[in-house]
C-alpha cells in the first residue's frame, strides 16, 4: 500500500496532537514586585507517550518497507523514501521531547524517559535505536562523537568546522534544510532539529547536570564553547533512509 505525502503527514500530526498538545510546556504566572511574569514549567519525562511513538513509528516503518519492496521503478522507490523521511522528521523530535527533564549523569544509561539518569551519548543512541535503527546502543554511546556520526553517514556527509566563531556557525546551521541532524562536539553529542521552531539543539546537558534539554541553536552554551563541531544530516541521507526501511543492522564505527 502506498501512502501519499499528505496522508503520511496528516496521520503523524494526528498522532502527535493526541492528548491535546502533549508536548507543550505549561505556563504559570509568578508575581514579583507586583508584576506577573510568565514562566515555563519544568518539563517532565513522558515514558508512556514515548512508548506509543516508538510503537507507531515501527508500524509505519513496516508498512513503508513493504511499499518500498513492491516499488518497481526508481521513481516509486524514491517516493516511498520521501515518505519515510517525512515520518522520521516528524516523529523523532517528538520522541526527543519525551526525554525532556530526564536527569544527566556521566555514566547514565537510562533505557526510557525518566527511567534513571542519561549521558549525552546514551540519549542519542537510545533515541536512534528506538526510532527503528538496528544498532547496539551501548557500543554506539561509548564512541567519540565523530564515530557516532560516521556510523551512519559517509565522510562527505559529515561537515566539520574547527575554530569558527559561534555566531557565523549558528547562522550557517540555521540555513541548512529542514531535518534531523547529528551534532558532534569536542566531548559532547546531541541532535539538531531544523523545523518550524527554527534550529533546536536536543541533548543531555552535563552543565549543572541539567539533563535532557531543548535549546535554541543560537543560544546553546555547549555549541558556543566547543571548538570542534561536526554535523551530519541523518534524515537527509538516502542511504540512511534505506537502511531504516530495510531494518538492516548498523555496524558501529569504532
Amino acid at each position: 500500500m502506498r501512502y501519499s505525502l499528505k496522508a503520511v503527514t496528516a496521520a503523524v500530526l494526528l498522532l502527535a496532537l493526541g492528548g491535546g498538545g502533549w508536548w507543550a510546556w505549561k505556563s504559570y504566572g509568578e508575581e514579583m514586585f507586583g508584576i506577573v511574569i510568565e514562566r515555563e514549567a519544568k518539563p517532565e519525562p513522558d515514558a508512556e507517550r514515548y512508548a506509543t511513538l516508538v510503537s507507531e513509528l515501527e508500524r509505519w516503518r513496516g508498512d513503508l518497507r513493504k511499499a518500498h519492496s513492491k516499488a518497481r521503478t526508481a521513481e516509486e522507490k524514491a517516493a516511498v523514501e520521501k515518505d519515510a523521511r517525512v515520518i522520521l522528521e516528524l516523529v523523532m523530535p517528538e520522541m526527543m521531547r519525551c526525554w525532556l527533564g530526564t536527569p544527566y549523569d556521566f555514566n547514565g544509561t537510562a533505557e526510557k524517559p525518566g527511567g534513571g539518569k542519561v549521558a549525552c551519548g546514551y540519549f542519542v543512541s537510545t533515541v536512534i535505536r528506538d526510532a527503528g535503527f538496528r544498532v547496539d546502543r551501548y557500543k554506539l554511546a561509548q564512541q567519540p562523537s565523530e564515530n557516532i556520526l560516521r556510523t551512519f553517514m559517509k565522510s562527505d556527509g559529515c561537515l566539520l568546522k574547527v575554530g569558527q566563531d559561534f555566531e557565523s556557525y549558528a547562522k550557517w546551521v540555521e540555513g541548512m534544510e529542514p531535518g534531523v541532524y547529528l551534532m558532534g562536539l569536542d566531548s559532547h553529542v546531541g541532535f539538531i532539529v531544523n523545523g518550524a521552531e527554527g534550529t533546536r539543539f536536543y541533548h543531555s546537558s552535563g552543565w549543572q547536570k541539567r539533563g535532557v534539554v531543548n535549546e535554541a541553536g543560537n543560544k546553546a552554551g555547549a555549541l558556543r564553547h566547543s571548538n570542534w563541531r561536526m554535523i551530519g544530516g541523518l534524515t537527509a541521507d538516502p542511504e540512511v533512509i534505506r537502511t531504516w526501511l530495510g531494518g538492516e543492522k548498523v555496524r558501529v564505527r569504532s
